[in-house]
């Protein structure tokens, strides 16, 4: 069974302290906003790979591709998103 945008917003949430989180997708692929104030002072790859340790094994079993946005909270308000 797929997951759906709403089941992936979760995983990220359970592991990840969000001050905002979208998530769009079909099922397979999907694009993500993520704030997190874990991200401050971490380059792209690191945002990224927090991401990816909230997500565990799902990024492999059940989500094909995921797009994503990670900011920091200060990124964020700068940006008026």
């Amino acid at each position: 069974m797929l997951p759906t945008p709403e089941q992936v917003r979760q995983y990220i949430a359970d592991g990840l302290p969000c001050d905002h989180l979208d998530v769009q997708g079909d099922g397979s692929h999907f694009d993500a906003v993520i704030v997190s104030p874990a991200f401050e002072g971490k380059r792209l790859i690191a945002r990224h790979q927090l991401v990816y340790a909230a997500l565990g094994d799902r990024m492999k079993a059940e989500i094909h591709a995921l797009s994503m946005r990670t900011l920091t909270p200060a990124e964020y308000a700068k940006a008026g998103t």
